[in-house]
């Protein structure tokens, strides 16, 4: 899989809800290798957008293309999805959770998921049931993160987490990714503690983008962090 050029890209994309319009027109290049912050307030779109990449949600009209194709099932196989739900079975181990994605997923690494969560300081035979939120987000990005895919789409994956596991959580994000093979799509409110990771920015308000590109670019244009150039962008 060629990591070259973009990712994915969205050309004229329109989404129609009954009585609303959740993206009306964008246009988005999401570079290939690249960490991308997907921002905006509650409602901007982000989550359609991020659920249309991964195949979760049909557009009305426009056309998304990830690695230049259409997504079908075979493309499906290379993108790996966090949603912001909780969707762990609370009665199962983690040990249970990372068995049944591995026998789920053809590109899902046991061992790497293992070396993961012992890293987040998490143990196999925990029970979901038993976690707190910061915990059970640790254990979705283990998840994610463990399967050998170019394609990485999380939707606010340190949602309603306390400071002290984002700041864990970011950390073994970035462990595991591979900029030479792989590009990571992620929404987030967390901005202070994410910006630092960003290489490419996009800023979403009522389904239209407001403002995308390099996070140094804009951060030198505006002579502003990303963090301040969001209270800027949506005012």
């Amino acid at each position: 899989m060629l990591i070259d050029g973009n990712a994915v890209e969205i050309k004229n994309l329109v989404k129609k809800y009954p009585g609303v319009e959740a993206l009306q027109g964008v246009d988005i290049n999401f570079p290939a290798g690249r960490i991308t912050g997907l921002i905006g307030p509650n409602g901007s779109g982000k989550s359609t957008i991020l659920k249309s990449i991964v195949g979760l949600v049909k557009p009305s009209r426009g056309e998304l293309l990830v690695f230049g194709q259409k997504l079908d099932r075979r493309l499906k196989e290379k993108v790996a999805f966090l949603p912001e739900i909780n969707h762990l079975y609370k009665n199962m181990k983690i040990v249970q959770i990372i068995d049944f994605f591995q026998s789920q997923f053809s590109t899902f690494e046991r061992k790497r998921a293992l070396e993961i969560l012992d890293f987040m300081n998490l143990k196999p035979e925990m029970r979901i049931k038993s976690l707190s939120k910061g915990m059970a987000g640790r254990v979705k990005l283990v998840l994610t993160m463990a399967r050998n895919v170019p394609l990485i789409v999380m939707d606010e994956p340190l949602a309603g987490i306390d400071p002290q596991s984002r700041a864990r959580i970011l950390e073994g994000l970035i462990n595991e990714y591979d900029a030479e093979k792989q590009t990571i799509i992620l929404s987030t409110h967390e901005v202070l503690e994410a910006e630092r990771f960003f290489d490419y920015v996009v800023f979403l308000e009522y389904g239209t983008v407001k403002l995308q590109g390099n996070a140094d670019d804009l951060r030198s244009e505006h002579g502003m962090s990303i963090q301040d150039l969001v209270k800027e962008v949506f005012i």
